[in-house]
């Protein structure tokens, strides 16, 4: 089942997909709620895929919705590292190989739940940033909750997989993880998901201890950048969900992004082909990921608005050094 959530009727809608048409299966009007039913609607139809819950309203056209992320905020927004081919040619393009640590722990950063974005939602790089750039990735949400789980008890707290784009400030994150901290602000200003959450058992019948063929995709104006497939995955989402539950509780609605697939970035792309060929992304450009079995999120850059950040120039600080 793809499961939506949307505007309309005078609040927050969600429904699922009967091919081009949502059909309305909920209408919350604060919209705080909608969420919450996604995911419990995505778990009961994960264990009865033939269910089909009676519509409350007349059905919609697909194209004439406003989608909305699947889920937002979500109690957490945890993003891994798990593509091999990534992580080696961004490494190498600082001259640096790769750290046996990588292949023993599947290792993640918290980004910011408050910034998630839908599909076609506008998206602005930080004001200090001229180097913004997309990051292809697949999803998961989790529908139940849990602490220390097992790899054979990962399946049962997912709810479904979504498209994601872990927006990235390149220049503002290189300033603050050469501190030895982070990524921050070059990270925490947008996330976009969408368009919609595939059920588990549609997307990974094979249960997450395997990964899914799917072609992956990514497109500035209509131009192909990225192409690569799910199943170059080193680390496995039942690994992912595992490890994000080490001695420490995940709640319904959290979100895991896979990471950044081969030649899924600008950044990457730009370092074996060069900047001329992959410049990074400008406001009036238009982003579209695409991953087989999940749908397209497409995303138009626009212009930020707010001042850079800058020192307050009447404090009083230490001497440096001291």
């Amino acid at each position: 089942m793809r499961i939506v959530r949307y505007e309309g009727g005078g609040g927050v809608c969600v429904g699922y997909l009967d091919g081009e048409r949502i059909i309305p299966v909920a209408v919350e009007d604060g919209g705080a709620g909608a969420s919450a039913i996604v995911l419990d609607l995505a778990m009961a139809a994960a264990e009865d895929p033939g269910l089909a819950p009676a519509a409350v309203a007349e059905p919609v056209a697909l194209d004439a919705a406003r989608l909305l992320a699947p889920v937002a905020p979500p109690p957490s927004l945890r993003d891994f590292s798990a593509f091999e081919a990534h992580v080696r040619t961004a490494r190498a393009r600082r001259g640096l190989g790769m750290l046996p640590d990588w292949y023993e722990l599947p290792v993640f950063y918290f980004s910011n739940p408050h910034a998630v974005l839908g599909p076609g939602a506008a998206v602005a790089a930080p004001p200090r940033s001229r180097e913004l750039d997309y990051e292809l990735e697949v999803a998961l949400v989790l529908g139940r909750g849990g602490r220390d789980v097992r790899l054979d008890e990962a399946d049962r707290l997912v709810a479904g997989f979504t498209v994601m784009n872990d927006w990235s400030a390149r220049d503002v994150q290189r300033r603050e993880m050469r501190l030895s901290l982070g990524p921050a602000k070059g990270k925490d200003f947008a996330t976009s998901l969408g368009p919609w959450l595939v059920t588990r058992d549609e997307f990974a019948p094979r249960g997450l201890r395997s990964v899914p063929d799917a072609g992956m995709a990514a497109r500035v104006n209509g131009v192909e950048y990225s192409r690569s497939n799910l199943d170059t995955l080193w680390w496995s989402f039942a690994e992912m969900v595992v490890y994000a539950a080490e001695a420490a509780p995940v709640r319904p609605g959290d979100v895991l992004g896979s990471g950044t697939c081969g030649t899924g970035c600008i950044l990457e792309l730009s370092s074996v082909h060069g900047a001329g060929r992959y410049p990074y992304l400008e406001p009036g450009d238009r982003v579209e990921l695409e991953v087989d079995g999940l749908g397209v999120l497409a995303s138009p850059v626009v212009a930020g608005g707010s001042p850079p950040f800058a020192p307050d120039p009447h404090r009083v600080r230490p001497a440096a050094g001291r």
